[in-house]
């Protein structure tokens, strides 16, 4: 869509009429889009792969005050939930580990962290691959992503 995402036109059309009810229909289905499509107000999730049939019942669920979740879409919350119901790895976190992946997701290189809690830079690595290896993350994206999932970031627009 030019000028805007639909998970932007999603939360413009309910704020401005909450009693609209979005059926959203997109390219995207993992977990984290799916989640800040019904954050931002959708009743329904359908991917473009669906058939055609099936938009017409999310249409339906949605119309007679339902909400609608394409199948592969309801899986991948659910198995979300499940890893969190087995317990967060985040609770595994030493106070010292917390703080550093704050700093990491609030854009901060690995220097600048070392230099603000004036430890080596040796010691932020190790930091970071501990945080890595308890949370099963692999990379410095995946940690970002995990922060916002837990609401450790906030993002100024």
């Amino acid at each position: 869509m030019p000028g805007m995402d639909g998970l932007e036109a999603t939360r413009r059309i309910v704020k401005k009429n909450p009693k609209v009810k979005v059926v959203v229909l997109t390219q995207y289905d993992n977990k984290e889009y799916i989640l800040s499509a019904i954050k931002a107000g959708a009743a329904g999730f359908v991917p473009k792969r669906a058939l055609g049939s099936e938009l017409v019942s999310a249409i339906r669920a949605v119309y007679q005050g339902n909400s609608f979740l394409y199948p592969s879409a309801a899986a991948a919350l659910i198995e979300d939930y499940r890893q969190q119901a087995e317990g967060d790895s985040y609770d595994s976190l030493t106070p010292r580990e917390r703080e550093i992946l704050k700093l990491i997701a609030d854009g901060h290189t690995s220097r600048q962290i070392a230099d603000m809690l004036f430890i080596s830079l040796k010691t932020v690595l190790g930091h970071r691959a501990k945080i890595m290896e308890k949370l099963d993350l692999h990379n410095r994206t995946e940690l970002i992503k995990y922060a916002m999932r837990k609401g450790l970031v906030n993002i100024d627009i």
